[in-house]
């Protein structure tokens, strides 16, 4: 299908979701803690909607100023905020904002929230995606919060009168995680990425000072990175590879891509929220364009 039918079907099934813009493009922002987040959990998925000419945005609600072992402050916030924009770059989203919270340190105050829904707002969402708010990291779960409590109030213009309330709730959905308590994730949609796997490898390179040192240094493996850029590019590539599907997110496959499900080698999967819009599984199909047809 070309890039023209593409856009135009992926338009069609979207309208029954009635899009905040008339354009016929999808508008997604994803919110992760630390900027390199969004990359890890939706980086494939963004580069497929990308790939469509959707317009996705990426927003991390700390700086990072605190992810490494031997840089901080206000240097370190600068290097992730250079290395948040060329992993966009590489992926083709439109856009990569990193706000100004402290790494580590992050509550859900009423004015991060107002943070929040006012991206929300200016982006124009048709999707917001997050964490769920039951993480080891307390930045991840409070970030999960946040946009749970911005989920209803990005429609109520009294709140932030300044941007422009949306007219419709978007679908918010999670990021996938492996925690068991008090709930396991849900698939309720899965996405292969196969086709665009070593654009979302390209983009986590990127943020050389978490794939390549403070990562590795947490782990205790520091030392087995190596020195050269291509070799280090194959490391990361294997940590990564020898990951399998759960069988969760084979059977989400499954629904969406009928028999084509079982040759798929990676994939993202996203949860539906209850506090935003219940979209159908039309809706579904609409907001995520790269299913075969039914």
């Amino acid at each position: 299908m070309s890039k023209v039918l593409a856009l135009a079907a992926s338009a069609l099934l979207a309208g029954a979701l009635a899009a905040q813009t008339t354009d016929g493009k999808l508008r997604i922002i994803a919110i992760g803690a630390h900027p390199d987040d969004c990359d890890s959990r939706v980086g494939g998925t963004a580069a497929k909607w990308a790939a469509l000419g959707h317009l996705v945005k990426f927003v991390s609600v700390t700086s990072g100023d605190a992810g490494h072992q031997s840089e901080g402050g206000g240097a370190l916030a600068l290097r992730r905020r250079a290395e948040a924009r060329e992993a966009g770059k590489r992926l083709g989203i439109a856009e990569y904002e990193t706000l100004d919270n402290h790494d580590g340190e992050l509550v859900p105050s009423l004015d991060v929230r107002h943070q929040i829904i006012r991206r929300i707002r200016q982006w124009r969402a048709d999707l917001v995606l997050s964490p769920r708010p039951n993480d080891y990291h307390p930045d991840h779960r409070y970030t999960g919060v946040l946009v749970q409590d911005a989920a209803y109030m990005v429609v109520v213009p009294n709140v932030c009168p300044d941007t422009p309330a949306l007219r419709r709730n978007p679908v918010f959905m999670y990021f996938q995680d492996g925690f068991q308590r008090p709930n396991p994730f849900r698939p309720d949609v899965a996405v292969s990425i196969d086709d665009v796997i070593e654009k979302k490898f390209a983009a986590l390179d990127a943020h050389t000072s978490q794939m390549y040192e403070w990562l590795p240094w947490v782990a205790g493996n520091l030392d087995k990175v190596p020195k050269d850029p291509e070799a280090r590019r194959e490391w990361l590539r294997k940590s990564r590879l020898g990951r399998t599907l759960a069988d969760p997110m084979r059977e989400a496959l499954r629904k969406w891509y009928g028999a084509q499900a079982d040759a798929v080698r990676f994939a993202e999967a996203f949860e539906v929220c209850e506090y935003g819009s219940r979209p159908s599984e039309q809706d579904l199909r609409g907001l995520f364009p790269f299913f075969p047809a039914k």
